[in-house]
């Protein structure tokens, strides 16, 4: 994996470009959020660290997610957003990540407009998981989330409305949603340089 190629596919600044936005997204008022795209920088190649959200929670329960989370009235900015949710749910001190760039903001069907704010992170590191939000951390291989021949689009029923969306099953996880969705988004502003 070329690091070089992954940062020139990236934005410099949030939002400075349209946004990725999931059918019917586009009629509502949405809520500021980030999420850290967190690439870690294996020997064996680059993973990607994901979380699986606990059971109980009210949005989103169980779903596979990237670290973050709502904006709050003091972050200064996105990626003050996603270093501070990313601490919070998984324990990751911002001193471990090197923020690489942004990609278009995603807009979400239940309301979000989410700034995916990607950085690196050099082992090693420590995480502490909050046992009350995150179920599961685990790492899936960059290359097989970045391969088209992963990603399936797949549609379901949603507030009366056909809903199509991204999934890519990876073992016993499936990945889908928004995060799918900006993991694509990746994937396609990659292949754009081609």
């Amino acid at each position: 994996m070329n690091l070089d190629r992954l940062r020139a596919a990236l934005l410099r600044r949030p939002a400075s470009a349209e946004p990725v936005v999931e059918t019917g997204a586009e009629t509502q008022a949405l809520v500021a959020a980030s999420v850290l795209f967190p690439i870690v920088l294996r020997e064996g190649g680059p993973t990607v660290l994901l979380t699986q959200r606990t059971e109980h929670l009210r949005d989103h329960a169980g779903q596979i997610s990237f670290p973050g989370g709502r904006a709050e009235p003091g972050d200064l900015s996105p990626e003050y957003t996603a270093l501070r949710e990313a601490e919070e749910e998984i324990g990751l001190a911002s001193r471990h990540v090197e923020v690489a760039g942004f990609l278009p903001e995603y807009r979400t069907v239940t309301g979000y407009r989410i700034t995916p704010v990607v950085g690196f992170l050099t082992p090693p590191f420590t995480l502490r998981p909050d046992s009350s939000e995150v179920a599961e951390v685990f790492e899936v291989p960059l290359a097989f989330l970045l391969d088209p021949a992963n990603h399936q689009r797949r549609s379901r029923e949603y507030q009366g409305t056909t809903r199509y969306f991204f999934a890519m099953p990876y073992g016993r996880h499936y990945i889908w949603g928004a995060t799918a969705g900006i993991i694509v988004s990746l994937a396609r502003a990659m292949a754009a340089l081609e």
